[in-house]
């Protein structure tokens, strides 16, 4: 502890630069700027714009005010990430718990990180960084990867080696965006997890996939059970297929009435998908079969 109030009372010194016009310091090339780019100083909350490409945009109140409680006892024991915009302006890369937190005790400063980027050095720092943290939801994080390869072009393996992330991992995460609007929502909102919706996925259609989300979320329904009822809806969808046997022969009507005129009856050949069959000889009298007996011993 006692070397982050040194730390941050050293800060508050070399804070002293950021407010002196003559020592505005726009590039790392610049005078005392190694004393500023990189290093931890006192920053006015006031002098500090929401970054316009925090990926974040769900805060928990209730974990918001406790960590307010927690820096209005200990103060802010990580400092945020912020890149300098103009004299005394700066836009936050990381950190906007932490800035909201100290705005809601009422702290006038807040010990930060200064950087000097770009737009898109910024957006990276701020998506990279944000992906690195263990509270965001599996819908924010699908989002800021998608963010890397729409705006950055970042193809997946170079988010992979930037993210420190496997490449099937940065895929599951980005195929969730398929998923329906609502069921994103019941994923942000921890009413089902990732391997839930990871399990809808290859549902095409969207009413069936609601459909299947409603159940989950009454029923309670575990990862396991829902691939079961995926996997049934599935195998009501493939048409039913006729299993067509076919013969190893077949009788041409030529042959059938050959048969026929030999015996002086309508005969029924019939033949089995194996080969086998059978011939039907109808007689309609006693003297009528025995003529049929005596053509077949002659």
């Amino acid at each position: 502890m006692a070397k982050a109030i040194k730390k941050q009372a050293l800060g508050r010194g070399l804070s002293a630069l950021l407010k002196d016009p003559e020592n505005d310091i726009k590039s790392v090339d610049d005078k005392n700027a190694d004393k500023v780019v990189g290093n931890i100083l006192e920053v006015d909350i006031d002098a500090i714009e929401i970054n316009p490409f925090q990926p974040r945009t769900n805060f928990n109140e209730e974990a918001l005010q406790e960590l307010a409680t927690s820096i209005k006892e200990l103060g802010v024991i990580q400092p945020i990430t912020v890149r300098k915009l103009d004299f005394n302006k700066y836009q936050l890369i990381s950190g906007e718990r932490r800035l909201r937190a100290s705005k809601l005790v009422g702290n006038t400063t807040i010990p930060a990180y200064i950087r000097i980027a770009n737009d898109n050095e910024s957006l990276i720092m701020a998506l990279v960084e944000n992906i690195q943290r263990h509270d965001l939801d599996p819908i924010e994080i699908a989002l800021s990867y998608q963010r890397l390869i729409e705006e950055i072009q970042l193809t997946q393996e170079q988010m992979s080696e930037r993210v420190g992330k496997k490449r099937s991992t940065i895929t599951n995460y980005l195929r969730l965006l398929k998923l329906d609007p609502i069921i994103q929502t019941g994923i942000r909102d921890s009413f089902i997890s990732m391997g839930h919706g990871r399990a809808m996925i290859n549902i095409d259609d969207q009413d069936a996939q609601t459909d299947i989300y409603q159940k989950i979320v009454s029923q309670n329904l575990s990862v396991r059970d829902t691939e079961a009822l995926i996997k049934k809806y599935q195998d009501g969808l493939k048409p039913a297929t006729k299993v067509k046997k076919e013969s190893y022969f077949t009788i041409a009507e030529d042959q059938k009435k050959a048969i026929t005129n030999f015996f002086g009856a309508k005969v029924e050949v019939t033949i089995a998908g194996n080969g086998k069959g059978k011939i039907a000889i109808p007689f309609h009298s006693e003297e009528d079969f025995n003529r049929i007996i005596k053509l077949i011993n002659d």
